[in-house]
Formats: C-alpha cells, structure tokens, sequence
C-alpha cells in the first residue's frame, strides 16, 4: 500500500511539473507571437510610409500606368548602356596597344637612356606663362653649358629626376597618401604601366622601380577586377563598370626598411601589484606602400564594416585616377598644369584633426623598425584647385 500511495504522490507531482512547463512554453509562445505582431506592424507601417512618400502614389492611376511603361524603357537603355560599356572597353584595349609605344619613349627620356633630338624638342606653346618658362629654361640650359652641364653633384643630370614622385604628388588624392618617409622611395619610381584584360573584365597597374636600397622589388604590381553589370537591388544606378576587388602584391623589404609597420612600446601598470611593464608590440603605419596591401572584399558585401568600406572606397578611386588620367597624362601632372581634379570634392581640412586623450597608455615609437624614418613625420600633401602644385625638382622659382 505504501508503494502506491508513494507511486500516486510521485504522479501526481509528475502531472503538476507538466502543467508548470506547458503553462512556461504557453508564456513564452504569446511572447514571440507578440513580438512578430510587433515587427509586422512596424513593417507594414515602414512600407505604408514609403508609399506615401512617392511622388507616384499622388498620381493619377493613368499616369502611374504610363510611368510604368517609361520604366521599363528605361530598363533597356541600361541593357543598351552594358553592350555599349563593354565594347568600351574592347576599343580601349585596342588603342592601349597604340599609346604604349608612346609610354615607351617616354619612359626612356624620363630615365635618360634616350636624349632627345631637338627637333623632338620642338614644342612651343602659345600659353604666355609657358612662353615665360621656356624663356627661364633656356637662361638655366645656358648657365648650364657654362658650367659643364652639371647639377649639384659631379654627374651631369639625366632624364628629369623625380618625375614620377612629383606627377603623384601634384594629384591631391594621392599626395594624401604620401607620406615623407615614402619620398625617398618613390624618387627610385621610374615608370608606371596599365594594362587592361578583356576576360574577366579588368586592369593591372604596374610601378617599375630601379635598383634600391628599400626592397629587392623591381616592379610591384595591384590588380583591379572590374563588374559592367547592374545590380539587382538596384539596376537604374547604373553607370558603367565598376571595380569589386584588387589584389596588391606582396613587398620584399629590406632590414630595417619597411615603412607600413611601426614598433610603439607602450607602458602598462599592474592592478594589483602596481608594478610598471613596457611592451613592444608592432602596428600599422601609414604609408603610400599600404596602396599594394588593400582589405579583402567578403563574398557578401553586407559584411564591409564602415571602415574597411572606405578604405575600399578610396583604393578604387585611386586606382581608376593612376589609370585613366596619371599615366596618360604624367607630364602635365608633373608640370603641375593638370590642376583640375573634378574626380574628387574638396574636404575642409579644419575638421579633420583628432583629439588626443592625453590620460592615454603612453607610447614611443621605436625607430629601430624604420630606420629613423618614421620619427617627426608630416604629410605631404598635393594642393588642388588653384592653390600651389608641386613644383619639379631642379626648377624652383626664386
């Protein structure tokens, strides 16, 4: 009899445990089913919102049908627009193989194995300042064969020195990305070369170094793969083919040399004991060689934060900039003339300077990693619009 009035309590609590459970899986359900009433209203009312604020919804039902039409005209204009891009492309492939020979000879008078004939000198311009600078040149060529032809060394000059670090320089979205430590590099940059691929549709960028003390390098190479199709998601922003990925190389610094990285120490302090640590630790430093380091592009780009989406952002644009308007137009870049850059707005500088938490861990960078390069840095900053470019060297004005 025992056992089964034990039995029957042991039921009956059985019975009350499952009424207890069922009752929290009762609350919890009512819960979500409360929340999913929730997020449909606030989306219907998201959806009701948008459609109030379409200039459509105020049309007449006519119109509205006539819109529609007019939309889906649209939608084979930019059918129209891809073929139209992508023979584009084909025809520049085409007439890069007739400039090349042109960026050829250029490449051999920059770096002096060719000297030009004077009547391949033979450029006048009827621009007055122009004019001016070929008057002041040719009191400099005189002064020169007076002294031999000489520079400031004991070699005369070849080429014209710096050509390529004074054309990037002069283009405001680049010089942003120069810093003084990088100079000194990029004076050994002795050409930069574009070629474009039919299949997949896309560019390489090359930069042609000279022998250096910097890296082992002698040409450092960034790919662009480019997209000539409209999103789903949004076909009528269409515009034309756009870059999705690059790919940089990989840079074979010398000891000591590489600018990208810098050694900080920073001091850290115990909780408990209060004793004090310095720490070495190696970081990312700014540098124009980060150009050829570029984040990887995420199968999904919804997973871009904000950050890495404008790093990306600017790669691409610069990219496009060396391609379409430095190579092709290097000289005028050097000489500062190219002043126009419609490409990118102006930003006031006045906003973009940070405040620094002085409460901070304290840091010393270390010199050992950069070879004193990275100490007292500045940004060498090109200027757009009508202010200053950079001057070529060996041409300052008094």
């Amino acid at each position: 009899m025992g056992d089964l009035k034990d039995a029957a309590q042991s039921g009956d609590g059985s019975k009350t445990e499952t009424q207890e459970n069922m009752e929290t899986v009762d609350i919890e359900s009512a819960q979500t089913l409360e929340q999913t009433i929730e997020q449909r209203t606030l989306a219907a009312n998201a959806e009701m919102a948008a459609l109030l604020a379409n200039p459509l919804y105020c049309l007449p039902k006519p119109v509205r049908r006539n819109v529609r039409a007019l939309k889906k005209l649209q939608l084979e204009h930019v059918l129209i627009e891809v073929d139209f891009f992508k023979e584009l492309h084909e025809l520049e492939i085409k007439y890069e193989n007739k400039f090349n020979p042109l960026y050829e000879k250029r490449t051999s008078i920059v770096t002096g194995a060719y000297v030009p004939t004077e009547d391949e000198c033979d450029y006048q311009s009827d621009h007055e300042k122009e004019i001016d600078l070929a008057d002041a040149v040719q009191k400099v060529k005189v002064e020169d064969e007076e002294s031999g032809e000489k520079g400031d060394g004991n070699e005369p000059v070849k080429g014209i020195p710096e050509f390529w670090v004074t054309a990037l320089k002069n283009a405001p979205a680049i010089a942003d990305m120069i810093e003084e430590y990088d100079e000194p590099i990029l004076k050994h940059l002795i050409d930069i070369k574009a070629e474009t691929y039919k299949d997949p549709m896309s560019f390489m960028l090359e930069f042609h170094f000279e022998p250096n003390e910097y890296f082992t390098n002698t040409v450092l190479t960034k790919f662009y793969e480019l997209r000539c199709s409209p999103e789903e998601s949004d076909i009528f922003a269409f515009e034309g083919p756009e870059i999705v990925k690059s790919k940089g190389c990989t840079i074979d610094w010398k000891k000591n040399k590489n600018v990208t990285v810098k050694t900080i120490k920073k001091k850290q302090k115990h909780k408990a004991r209060g004793a004090v640590r310095t720490v070495t630790k190696t970081v990312t430093n700014d540098s124009f060689f980060n150009f050829f380091s570029p984040p990887a592009v995420p199968e999904n780009e919804d997973d871009l934060d904000e950050e890495v989406q404008g790093i990306l952002n600017n790669d691409f644009e610069v990219g496009n900039l060396i391609k379409d308007r430095i190579i092709p137009h290097a000289v005028l870049f050097f000489t500062g003339e190219n002043l126009v850059d419609d490409d990118f707005d102006e930003e006031d500088d006045e906003g973009d300077e940070e405040d620094y938490d002085e409460d901070e861990d304290e840091e010393d960078e270390d010199d050992d990693e950069n070879d004193n390069q990275c100490l007292n840095r500045k940004k060498s900053r090109g200027q757009s619009g009508n202010s200053q470019q950079q001057a070529p060297p060996e041409c300052k004005q008094q």
